[in-house]
């Protein structure tokens, strides 16, 4: 894989619930390619994350103006033509089509994993404004890749090194075959 930074698509959402490594996988991720790393948790209004906070799940309404500055920041990096990797929920299929508004060809990446796992992890950061109480409903409100939606879904037991090759190697693969 000498040359990942040609790899197209050239914008990425690093998707999932809250804890299940977005950031770290987005950093590495970008790092691999050679783009920037948007971690979309910085875009929250300063009352979503005070309600987050509070343990109120957002709603859809709460959502939206974030997702709309996201999408301008897909739009603006594919207008350029540069990469970009955002670390962003995107729980639902609505909000990924608002995101892919931006940029049609914008490949999700689904992490994966089991709520035991996850919680786990959330307990063990204390640097994040998302409490535990709020893990079931963001399972609730997931709904899974679509067979139409460009994407991959890894299972985060994996290391952040495999993950990030998992990914890869998969656009890869299909890039080869597109040109077959």
């Amino acid at each position: 894989m000498k040359n990942n930074k040609v790899l197209l698509p050239g914008r990425w959402v690093v998707m999932g619930v809250s804890g299940c490594g977005k950031s770290e996988i987005g950093q590495r991720l970008a790092e691999r390619l050679g783009v920037q790393h948007v971690e979309g948790d910085a875009d929250h209004s300063p009352a979503n994350i005070a309600k987050m906070a509070a343990g109120t799940p957002l709603d859809d309404t709460d959502r939206e103006g974030w997702l709309l500055l996201l999408q301008r920041r897909i739009r603006h990096a594919a207008d350029q033509d540069q990469g970009l990797v955002l670390s962003c929920s995107a729980l639902k299929r609505r909000y990924r089509d608002l995101l892919r508004a931006g940029d049609p060809d914008l490949f999700f990446l689904h992490l994966h994993g089991e709520r035991e796992l996850i919680a786990q992890r959330m307990h063990a950061r204390s640097d994040h404004f998302m409490p535990v109480a709020l893990l079931d409903s963001q399972f609730r409100d997931l709904e899974p890749l679509q067979d139409d939606e460009s994407g991959l879904r890894v299972d985060i037991r994996h290391s952040p090194q495999s993950l990030v090759d998992q990914a890869i190697e998969h656009v890869t693969a299909d890039r080869f075959k597109e040109k077959q």
